[in-house]
């Protein structure tokens, strides 16, 4: 599905993101649908891929149920394979990046000789991919169009973005969600080596919302040959779309000014699909079952959610 055209009863407005599609309910709900296109260095590529949006948004719906007893979460519903429906929160202006490994812009900074990096010191010593001796939270800016920034917790605070109260909160459930997203992927053979989280809130209650621990948020390596591979210094094996922006890459790509998107073949887009779906049944140790989401009865399916709901 590139994209989704529903009409909703009580929707009080509509936003359309890079990769979802998101519909407001008496501003009191939020239907995110996770549609089939494909983000790739902030562009959003020409070609969907069949199936990404149903994986993404039911390996987010089995993270989120996982750990709802932590922190609460956005989640009321999930009517359609790649449609949740939710609370609609005041959003905090930034988002919680947590690292577990020296590994990503994390390594690009610090391969340059920076010790810092927003506002949090690394250690010396380190080679690529090594694990930190404590994950460390490097906070991003949210952007609507173009890159986030990085920023520390101490802009965050003298700037008032975040009260020090919540801001407080938000470090500690993002160090839990990390804590306990690590635990299910070493279950799974698996390393969670970075992620982010989105968070919300209505009245004093803080709400974790979006997606967690998706292969489009966050990044895992395979816990098998890890040690050796470090031992050696090869690339660790890893499991995100980190191999899509390598074959953009590989075809002269990286989103900047005046670059065009290679041709996206038939077999690549298949590929990507199959990958999405590998990721899905790795990262969640479930069986993926293909379901359509584009047929007739789906915006029925969605209006009888909501007046359940509402």
């Amino acid at each position: 599905m590139l994209e989704s055209k529903f009409n909703l009863p009580g929707q009080t407005a509509f936003y359309k993101g890079k990769v979802r599609d998101v519909y407001t309910i008496e501003d009191k709900l939020m239907v995110m649908v996770a549609s089939d296109r494909i983000s790739a260095f902030d562009v959003v590529l020409p070609r969907p891929i069949p199936y990404k949006g149903q994986v993404l948004n039911q390996v987010a719906a089995i993270m989120l149920e996982a750990t709802k007893d932590i922190v609460p979460n956005w989640v009321k519903s999930t009517p359609l394979p790649n449609t949740t429906i939710g609370l609609k929160c005041e959003t905090f202006p930034v988002e919680m990046v947590v690292r577990g490994n020296l590994t990503g812009h994390a390594w690009r900074t610090y391969k340059t000789g920076q010790r810092v990096l927003c506002g949090v010191t690394m250690p010396e010593g380190l080679k690529e991919n090594d694990f930190f001796p404590a994950p460390i939270i490097t906070p991003t800016t949210k952007a609507h169009e173009g890159h986030d920034e990085d920023i520390s917790r101490e802009e965050i605070l003298a700037k008032g973005l975040i009260s020090k109260e919540d801001y407080e909160q938000l470090e500690k459930y993002t160090l839990a969600l990390f804590a306990k997203g690590k635990e299910l992927a070493a279950a799974r053979g698996l390393i969670l080596v970075d992620t982010k989280y989105e968070f919300g809130k209505i009245g004093d209650k803080i709400y974790v919302i979006d997606e967690i621990h998706t292969p489009d948020s966050s990044r895992y390596f395979y816990a098998e040959g890890y040690e050796e591979n470090q031992k050696a210094g090869n690339p660790q094996k890893q499991l995100s779309k980190e191999f899509v922006r390598e074959w953009l890459m590989a075809n002269g790509f990286q989103g900047k000014e005046g670059q065009v998107v290679p041709e996206m073949t038939d077999e690549f887009v298949q590929t990507v699909s199959d990958r999405y779906i590998e990721l899905f049944e790795n990262i969640t140790g479930q069986q993926f079952v293909k379901e359509d989401v584009s047929d007739a009865d789906a915006q029925a399916r969605i209006i009888a959610e909501l007046k359940n709901l509402l």
